[in-house]
């Protein structure tokens, strides 16, 4: 999958990337940290109800809704999918990063967000500002999400 076949938004926020020098990749990653999302409330204090990442250093939760859009149907792969994620302010790039899958996925057929290529963090050009094992945190809260969608398609 080359950039221009990635999902509309990621294609965008993939491109602001790559247009900054790399010591400044970092610096934007921090920003989408301050964009990430509010809880609704029936997630809001109920981390219980989501599923941690335990590959991320710090306590990251997410959850993964399917919408149908046929009434009366199982989730397919046009289901539209609704992405919820948990990150501590204190965990800026754990956070930058879980705000860049939510802004880019969440409302997507769920076909679209598991074509999704595993090396996103690769293609924002973030293996030079992070550590490996940050990086690997990252894959893997991709990897979550499109296994959460993939065991609700299988039902």
């Amino acid at each position: 999958m080359t950039t221009t076949e990635l999902p509309e938004k990621l294609h965008e926020i993939v491109e602001d990337f790559r247009a900054v020098p790399d010591p400044e990749r970092l610096e934007l990653l921090l920003e989408f940290s301050e964009e990430l999302p509010t809880l609704p409330e029936r997630y809001a204090g109920h981390q219980d109800q989501m599923e941690q990442v335990i590959e991320c250093q710090t306590p990251l939760f997410l959850a993964v809704e399917l919408e149908n859009t046929a009434p009366d149907a199982g989730p397919t792969a046009e289901s539209i999918v609704r992405l919820f994620v948990s990150a501590p302010p204190e965990a800026p790039t754990s956070r930058g990063f879980a705000s860049v899958l939510s802004q880019s996925l969440n409302g997507l057929p769920a076909a679209e967000v598991l074509a999704v290529p595993e090396d996103l963090s690769t293609r924002l050009g973030l293996q030079k500002a992070l550590t490996p094992l940050r990086l690997r945190g990252m894959s893997a809260m991709l990897g979550r999400i499109k296994r959460n969608i993939s065991d609700q398609l299988a039902g």
